[in-house]
């Protein structure tokens, strides 16, 4: 009886380990998807520009300074422990610029730190017949929507920490010249 048991782990289902934005989505996802399947939540950004400082270096074509964002250490370090005991890793954030960006730095955070294969889903709506088309047909980064986001952050961070100062003491303090502003 002992071999039977020894036997089945070796021949065990392959595991996929599906990253989503928010926790209400991956219970959901993960009823839809069954046995072989979890489904974690990694409540957005996990790695990002810090709050305290601009973080663009002007000096290098722009590169933005990402840090894991304060209090999500945690979080990065059990989606990675996931992901080592993972088959497949599918990065199934948001379809817009954000999510893209938070798939690219999951991919990032994760292919060091495990041997699946780490790909990307998308679905827009979440029904089982959308969860399992996007599972069963996974493709690749779009690295034009994570340059977007980048873009987008690294240009509300010069003009934010330049023009913010400026607001303060010529207008009223508190003010932000972010770019939504």
């Amino acid at each position: 009886m002992a071999e039977k048991k020894t036997a089945s782990k070796k021949s065990k289902t392959p595991q996929s380990l599906v990253i989503v934005e928010s926790p209400a989505k991956a219970h959901t996802i993960e009823k839809y998807l069954g046995p072989g399947y979890t489904v974690k939540a990694s409540m957005g950004h996990l790695i990002d520009l810090p709050k305290s400082r601009m973080a663009i270096d002007v000096e290098n074509d722009f590169q933005p300074e990402y840090i894991t964002v304060r209090g999500r250490a945690k979080l990065l370090k059990e989606l990675q422990k996931d992901a080592k005991k993972s088959d497949v890793v599918l990065l199934a954030s948001d379809n817009d610029r954000e999510g893209e960006a938070i798939a690219w730095h999951l991919n990032n955070a994760l292919k060091d730190k495990t041997d699946a294969k780490i790909s990307r889903i998308v679905f827009n709506e979440i029904t089982p017949v959308a969860i399992k088309e996007a599972v069963q047909h996974p493709g690749e980064i779009v690295e034009s929507k994570v340059n977007a986001q980048k873009a987008r952050r690294v240009l509300d961070r010069l003009v934010g920490y330049n023009l913010s100062p400026l607001l303060w003491s010529k207008v009223k303090n508190g003010l932000s010249a972010g770019r939504v502003q």
